[in-house]
């Protein structure tokens, strides 16, 4: 029986040991290393060359989950990646599957559809594996990349807000606003701010900032 080799990437100290004790009592599966945020994750991966990534979404440095997932498969194309997240997100599960994910889970899952989701990812060619709500299976993909609240971010940026203003006029911190900037630029392959909106206006994503004026009629005098 070949044994699958395994890295955990969660920020939760009790439920990382859980899991990997969970893990161990299956003969086939080996924990070979862990991580509580995204540096540890890539160090280990490059370390270990797992068969398989185990990685949380919301853990520290995961701001730009695309970018992690492309990291861990450029470090070691051979180690498979399953996320497993507390959070229902159809957007980011569709988002991240053409990047060769195995499975999108979600953190209520039961062990046994854990352990057979390591498996079915351990085997080249095996079935993908989702396991969220039925009712984010089933929403209908939106047309904008952008989330309500990263077009919020991005209409506010585009009248000239910074983030201290965007923070205080949507009630969040300066540091989520720069989390949702930096979703947006790699969502629209942008380098800046003034790029993120000229792409997103020209788009229909959100609306310019200015409001041209009607042309007036030439005034003639007699």
């Amino acid at each position: 029986m070949q044994t699958i080799r395994m890295l955990l990437a969660d920020d939760h100290t009790l439920f990382r040991n859980a899991l990997t004790e969970l893990l161990h009592m299956e003969d086939d599966l080996r924990v070979v290393g862990v991580a509580s945020d995204v540096n540890e994750a890539l160090k280990g991966v490059e370390e270990h060359r797992p068969d398989v990534a185990l990685l949380d979404i919301h853990m520290p440095g995961n701001d730009q989950p695309r970018s992690t997932v492309r990291r861990v498969r450029q470090i070691s194309p051979g180690t498979q990646v399953l996320i497993l997240t507390m959070y229902d997100d159809a957007r980011l599960a569709r988002d991240l599957l053409p990047l060769g994910i195995r499975g999108y889970l979600h953190k209520t899952v039961t062990g046994q559809v854990l352990t057979s989701a390591v498996r079915e990812a351990a085997v080249p060619n095996g079935r993908v594996t989702l396991s969220m709500s039925s009712d984010v299976l089933t929403e209908p993909e939106e047309k904008s990349p952008l989330s309500p609240r990263e077009m919020e971010v991005l209409e506010l940026a585009a009248r000239g807000r910074s983030n201290h203003q965007i923070a205080r006029q949507l009630g969040i911190t300066e540091g989520t606003v720069k989390r949702h900037m930096r979703n947006i630029f790699d969502k629209l392959a942008a380098q800046s701010r003034v790029e993120a909106a000229n792409i997103a206006i020209a788009a229909g994503i959100i609306a310019s900032p200015v409001t041209v004026p009607p042309a007036r009629r030439p005034m003639y005098t007699t």
